[in-house]
């Protein structure tokens, strides 16, 4: 048998050789970050591939400025295209760590289920949950990607977009029926979103899931940009309509401290 490319897709197919591609890339990106630095014929043997492969590699990565070579020729070491992927992730972290103790108070005082919610693509993504006294044995949201037009948290995030990308957004997800009560009309979700922006928060009656009303509030961050939203979600026969009433001052008051501890003024 003669040498081949480990890396050719026909071992496994293209979707396995692809897999197996990111997986290397990353391993290089793992090297150069452990050592502070590799040449070609370092990296090849550490991840056990031909130099030709690794050199692919390096230069793919190195295309995407995520690796550099340094003034030693023919070494490589992780590019400033690093500190581009990873300037999301402060923010974000930042965001969990001042929300952290009003979702706790808020949690407590209102005795439901109290998330954070981020936008990520055309998903509101809960970054953070509190719990109260009446929600022990409610579902952990945290980490789930959930639809922007059927939670109250994704109409916060959806309604505070530029509307261009707003529409983008409706366009590539559509707007799937998850219960009855699930709004898949373009026109009629604007005029809902156009209401949340007056009001200032966004309510979700059994349309995510039946039996689950949820309300939610926009969190902002100094530049007055909306970064988040604090929801508050339970069971429909405790947070019905009349209960969302009275509790969204509190959850106004708690997006509020959260945005100043962002730096919001408000």
């Amino acid at each position: 048998m003669g040498n081949s490319d480990p890396d050719s897709p026909r071992r496994g197919g293209e979707g396995a050789g692809g897999v197996q591609s990111v997986d290397r890339a990353i391993s290089v990106l793992e090297i150069l970050a452990r050592n502070g630095g590799a040449g070609v014929s370092e990296v090849a043997a550490d991840i056990g591939v031909h130099k030709s492969t690794a050199f692919r590699l390096l230069a793919a990565l190195e295309e995407r400025g995520l690796v550099e070579q340094n003034h030693d020729r023919g070494r490589y070491q992780l590019g400033f295209g690093i500190l581009r992927l990873a300037s999301a992730i402060p923010a974000r972290l930042d965001l969990v760590q001042q929300a952290r103790p009003v979702l706790d108070e808020l949690a407590a005082s209102l005795g439901e289920t109290v998330n954070l919610a981020v936008l990520r693509e055309h998903y509101a993504v809960n970054v953070d949950q509190a719990r109260g006294p009446a929600a022990v044995s409610a579902q952990n949201w945290v980490g789930q990607l959930t639809p922007l037009h059927a939670t109250s948290s994704g109409k916060v995030l959806l309604a505070n977009l530029p509307q261009p990308q707003r529409a983008e957004l409706i366009e590539r997800n559509g707007l799937p029926r998850l219960t009855e009560a699930t709004v898949t009309s373009a026109t009629a979700l604007e005029q809902s979103l156009a209401k949340v922006r007056e009001d200032g928060y966004a309510t979700t009656f059994e349309e995510l899931e039946v039996g689950l009303n949820a309300v939610a509030v926009p969190v902002c961050d100094d530049r007055s940009s909306v970064v988040g939203a604090v929801s508050v979600s339970g069971p429909a026969y405790r947070l019905d309509a009349a209960r969302i009433e009275r509790l969204v001052p509190d959850l106004f008051a708690g997006g509020r401290r959260i945005s100043e501890r962002m730096g919001h003024l408000g």
